[in-house]
């Protein structure tokens, strides 16, 4: 199992900034998995992967690939104290879930 974060690269986050936002999308898509799949994904090391997005339209176009595939997923807009305005858009999780069902949506992208 593992869980894919895409972080946007075109609004130039710093590394302090793009750390917190993949916490944030890892623990909130966590948080739409299912008991059984949480406690499998704990139990097998919370493997997580992060990759590169070209911008918000990309991110949106995976969050609805995952929605259709039926995965957790979460977008993070960031609340705007301190580099981005409030609302921005900087990361999608998708899982934990399966490798085969996360890479469905996200296999293609580089890693960030």
């Amino acid at each position: 199992m593992k869980q894919t974060i895409v972080a946007r690269t075109d609004i130039g986050m710093g590394r302090g900034k793009l750390a917190a936002q993949v916490a944030h999308a890892s623990l909130s898509a966590y948080e739409d998995t299912g008991r059984k799949a949480r406690k499998r994904w704990k139990g097998s090391g919370q493997k997580k992967v992060v990759v590169k997005a070209s911008g918000e339209e990309e991110i949106f176009r995976l969050a609805e690939k995952a929605r259709t595939e039926g995965l957790p997923h979460a977008i993070v807009r960031d609340a705007g104290h301190t580099q981005l305005d409030p609302g921005t858009v900087t990361t999608l999780a998708v899982g934990p879930a399966d490798d085969d069902l996360v890479d469905r949506v996200t296999g293609d992208l580089s890693l960030y």
